[in-house]
């Protein structure tokens, strides 16, 4: 017989090392009733700031994310769902939450709570030279729309093979590449267009990356990135030049497009190098993501290679978070 007391079970809970979060089914908004010591830590919001509230503040306005739907389809069947999620936190930093929500009934069977299960995946990522290929379960290594590297497994690639190639001296690089005004062909086509002009567009890429040491991820929403080795930045964006022209070779009809003619196209950024000691990994990242953002200001569908300034403006930019957040 069980004898437990409630405040027995409460401590119990209120000890776990795991992230724990009871949500109301039964309210409007599934609101927070009850969160545990550690998903009060993980989270870096008060317990007070998320009683009442849904846990979608976590995704801040990073709203565009997988997981969101299967975890909205998850609520409207009742079923239980395991997702990896980007979250912040209330001074902005990221990280990747691996969620596990399952559903309370009451003895007549109707629902009445919401149980998640949080853990914060990055902590593997506190050694990264004993990263192994085996650290993300399988199911959290597929992005699902496209069959490519989903992000959170791709910046586990791309971590250990950063610290690689910082403590063996040799080149790394990374291209990001971006569906050029996919937010009107959404409005235009409907999201699901739009999906399947996300994947026609990784087909194409995954088709030219096909080196032993490529590796192709679906970064966030329409931009893919691409980890490559052994390639100067200049032949790196000369090469993703060609593959931009191979997906407007599709000639998937946009009538809205502000880039060369009304069809999809892609603008990129791209950077290799030796990683010096004292650069940071999302230095490299944010540097290469300004050399695509300066493609799109040329005009879209073209390529921009790094420039000195861009790693100048990151580290600034890094520096200037971490202030704020002190």
């Amino acid at each position: 017989m069980n004898t437990m007391s409630e405040s027995g079970w409460r401590d119990i809970v209120d000890q776990s090392p795991e992230g724990i979060v009871v949500c109301d089914a039964t309210a409007a908004d599934c609101p927070v009733v009850y969160a545990n010591a550690a998903f009060v830590q993980l989270s870096g919001y008060a317990l007070s700031a998320l009683l009442g509230r849904n846990l979608r503040l976590l995704q801040g306005t990073d709203q565009d994310q997988e997981g969101r739907q299967r975890i909205r389809e998850a609520l409207a069947k009742g079923e239980s769902c395991r997702v990896m999620m980007r979250n912040y936190r209330p001074d902005g930093a990221q990280f990747w939450n691996e969620i596990l929500i399952q559903p309370v009934r009451d003895a007549a069977g109707n629902l009445v709570q919401w149980v998640g299960y949080h853990r914060d995946t990055r902590e593997r990522l506190r050694a990264p030279e004993k990263l192994t290929l085996a650290g993300l379960p399988a199911w959290m290594r597929e992005d699902r729309l496209t069959g490519l590297h989903s992000r959170a497994y791709f910046e586990e690639l791309l971590q250990r093979d950063w610290y690689v190639a910082q403590r063996d001296g040799h080149e790394i690089g990374l291209t990001l590449l971006d569906i050029d005004d996919l937010g009107t062909y959404n409005d235009i086509f409907d999201r699901a267009s739009g999906d399947a002009c996300i994947r026609r567009v990784a087909r194409v890429i995954t088709a030219s990356y096909r080196r032993s040491g490529d590796l192709v991820g679906r970064w966030e929403g329409g931009t893919y990135a691409v980890l490559t080795q052994g390639d100067t930045s200049v032949k790196a964006h000369e090469y993703a030049r060609v593959v931009l022209q191979r997906v407007r070779e599709l000639l998937i009809h946009h009538p809205r497009a502000t880039a060369s003619g009304r069809y999809v196209t892609l603008s990129a950024g791209a950077c290799t190098l030796v990683p010096p000691r004292d650069l940071a990994l999302p230095a490299f990242i944010a540097a290469c993501t300004t050399a695509m953002q300066r493609a799109k200001g040329q005009g879209k569908n073209t390529s921009c290679a790094t420039e000195a300034g861009d790693f100048e403006r990151a580290a600034e930019t890094i520096a200037a978070n971490l202030a704020v957040g002190a």
